[in-house]
């Protein structure tokens, strides 16, 4: 035998043992970390999906961004803040958590809210309030764009809306790629990703620390599982091209719009939710929460809720004069920021 043979076999046995291995590994995360909800069959596509709160309350429905998880709803507090008041359904979406991801399609941010908008109907949900954040936003905007479902308000937390230059997401949209992204996926990219994820955290959570809670109970073993490191390569490959599309569009949402920016964001600028508001005349406040990076939800969970209860008041006192802000309302509840 050859040494090139030799070297061959070698690393032959070395992709083997690496694939074997992130097999096992995702098949213990998911062990260690079952579902916490339940599932909603739409299409063919099994919904993983958490619900509390009263059944007959208004909705809520929870979006989360790329990469994370219903427990990133949960362990920021706001399940539980909105549980108190309304009725709550949190989604893992396409990809992420225990929610498939079927190769047949493309998960633009309009097929995730088309299907949402089945998993909705199923349950029963009608003219929710609904809060998205980071790459939940477009899925939020999406189904507010749906002429056959309405849609009471939007919260949209640390969104991407207009394009730029982002060279980071075509770094991070690899696994993506057809064979090769597999290859990637099944091999390093858990183990590299692993290395990386305590920086990430940082990152995502700067200026403040990573909240205990977070960094103790978030299961960061389902991240890492190539099926979902899939899911948020695509995310990553479709951000740029989805805000192109979408800014033509948000000019015809007809629901009144709160927004909330970290104004330290280090993974989307806070400009552009600044942008989106001017977009938006008449129909949109902006909160930049000083002091806070790209988890605003975590950073103020509780002015976020109160943000869903002021859309939900309007829509039930003042539903002939929907779509836009008056100015001394939005003063009076939110006197500390502009």
């Amino acid at each position: 035998m050859s040494t090139f043979e030799s070297i061959i076999i070698v690393v032959c046995a070395a992709v083997a043992a690496t694939v074997l291995g992130n097999l096992i590994f995702s098949a213990f995360a998911e062990w260690k970390n079952p579902p916490i909800g339940k599932f909603v069959e739409c299409d063919g596509i099994r919904i993983h999906y958490l619900e509390r709160g009263n059944v007959d309350a208004p909705s809520v429905v929870l979006l989360h961004g790329n990469g994370t998880m219903i427990q990133d709803f949960m362990l920021s507090g706001l399940v539980d803040l909105l549980a108190r008041e309304y009725r709550v359904i949190c989604f893992d979406r396409p990809g992420f958590g225990y929610t498939s991801r079927p190769r047949r399609q493309i998960w633009t941010a309009d097929e995730q809210g088309r299907l949402l908008q089945d998993a909705l109907n199923q349950l029963a949900v009608r003219n929710p309030v609904v809060l998205g954040h980071s790459w939940g936003t477009l899925v939020a905007i999406a189904l507010a764009c749906r002429a056959d479902y309405p849609v009471a308000g939007l919260v949209l937390a640390s969104g991407y809306y207009f394009p730029t230059v982002r060279f980071d997401v075509w770094m991070l949209s690899a696994p993506a790629i057809p064979v090769l992204g597999d290859l990637i996926r099944y091999t390093v990219a858990p183990i590299i990703s692993a290395v990386l994820l305590p920086s990430t955290f940082r990152t995502l959570f700067s200026p403040r620390a990573v909240p205990t809670s977070f960094r103790t109970q978030f299961p960061r073993s389902l991240m890492l599982r190539p099926k979902q490191l899939r899911a948020a390569a695509e995310e990553s490959a479709l951000l740029v091209p989805t805000a192109l599309s979408f800014q033509s569009r948000y000019p015809s949402i007809k629901c009144p719009i709160y927004i909330f920016h970290g104004a330290k964001d280090a993974v989307i600028e806070c400009q552009q939710s600044r942008d989106l508001q001017r977009a938006l005349p008449g129909k949109a406040h902006v909160d930049v929460v000083e002091n806070a990076g790209h988890m605003v939800t975590h950073a103020d969970s509780a002015e976020i809720a109160q943000a869903v209860k002021f859309i939900n008041s309007r829509s039930k006192h003042q539903a002939s004069e929907r779509g836009s802000y008056p100015a001394e309302t939005v003063r009076g509840i939110h006197q500390r920021r502009t």
